[in-house]
């Protein structure tokens, strides 16, 4: 019991200092922090928007309804889901390394899918303005250049935004009657702004020539991060754009499918093409800030699985399932993240050692 007692300690000792301290390269090469106080401005914000909408959502439909929906999953299916989920991991893995690999970069596939388990399970955990990304280029930058680390995550996510962005764009016209044109204008107002914007960042020209164009102490800032970081994203190249948006497309597709797992679970009779039609745009409401989506995604499902005749009740408990799976799903990277920090402790543990012993003598 002494050692299941010391290790315990160890261990949260280590996630301390690895949460505090920069990844082990050079101090001018760190990847640059947010201010404390905007980070709890935005923890508070996405807090808050969850729990208004949430009460929102519970104050407007029959709770019990909701609770004997919930108590009546099929958990066959909810398997299905996680295994649906688990593969999508994958394929985000598989697009992180054809952009590392574009700008230059070789890192074991093996080690950027640990990376992006954990990076998983801090943004399903944690409602701060760490999140999953930060923790990401954190734990690359031990394996690349700062700058190429956190400029393949940023591309990563750029990517997955604009193949998003064209999913719903391609089914925004075969909307069902039921679904409200507003909504419509507004997702295809956000959709078309996002890709234009996107494909200017991720083509590296206007964020190049913008860096360029800064103060020198400014582009300096870290040790010439922010200028590293302009010319990894300039180096990934149309082709390896290209097959990261390729990629995302693909990643799409099975996200739509473990939307479609949760429904089955449910008993509902929703077509996979209507989820085809519906995913994308409920996708975006990620975009607002929020834990997970949480309250907002429950606030429009209402409105938009109308035109596939599920009742309100019906329409939240599918979004919260799938938010639970989603959540169950990102546990995956709890244990990758203990076993790394414990390998990172006894790499580190034996250099002390040794250096205690040198001070003795």
């Amino acid at each position: 019991m002494r050692k299941i007692y010391e290790a315990g300690d160890v261990f949260r000792r280590i996630i301390y200092n690895r949460t505090q301290m920069a990844p082990q390269s050079s101090s001018s090469d760190a990847v640059p922090s947010g201010s404390p106080i905007r980070k709890r401005l935005l923890t508070l914000l996405k807090i808050s928007i969850t729990v208004v909408g949430l009460i929102i959502v519970i104050k407007d439909i029959d709770f019990q309804a909701l609770l004997a929906y919930m108590s009546e999953i099929d958990w066959a299916w909810m398997a299905v889901g996680a295994g649906l989920i688990g593969i999508s991991l994958v394929i985000r893995t598989y697009r992180w390394h054809i952009l590392l690999s574009g700008a230059g970069s070789k890192v074991r596939f093996s080690r950027l899918l640990s990376l992006y388990l954990i990076g998983s399970f801090f943004n399903a955990f944690l409602p701060s303005g760490l999140g999953g990304d930060v923790v990401r280029a954190a734990e690359a930058a031990q394996d690349v250049e700062s700058s190429v680390a956190v400029g393949t995550v940023l591309v990563d996510r750029l990517t997955g935004l604009m193949a998003l962005f064209m999913m719903a764009l391609v089914v925004l016209p075969f909307r069902p009657p039921e679904f409200p044109d507003y909504l419509a204008v507004t997702i295809a107002g956000i959709c078309i702004s996002g890709l234009m914007l996107g494909f200017v960042l991720v083509d590296g020209r206007l964020f190049f020539w913008f860096i360029h164009h800064l103060p020198g102490a400014v582009r300096q800032l870290g040790g010439g991060f922010i200028s590293r970081l302009a010319t990894s994203i300039q180096n990934c190249g149309g082709r390896t754009l290209t097959k990261a948006l390729l990629v995302s497309m693909l990643f799409n597709l099975v996200q739509v499918g473990w939307w479609a797992t949760a429904g089955r679970a449910l008993g509902l009779a929703v077509p996979y093409t209507y989820f085809l039609l519906v995913v994308p745009i409920m996708s975006l409401a990620l975009l607002v800030p929020s834990i997970g989506g949480l309250g907002v995604r429950e606030f429009l499902s209402p409105i938009i699985f109308r035109g596939a005749g599920l009742s309100p009740e019906q329409s939240v408990a599918l979004t919260l399932l799938v938010f639970g799976l989603e959540r169950v799903a990102s546990l995956l990277g709890a244990p990758v993240y203990i076993y790394s920090t414990i390998r990172a402790h006894r790499r580190e543990q034996p250099t002390t050692d040794d250096s205690t012993k040198h001070d003795n003598h």
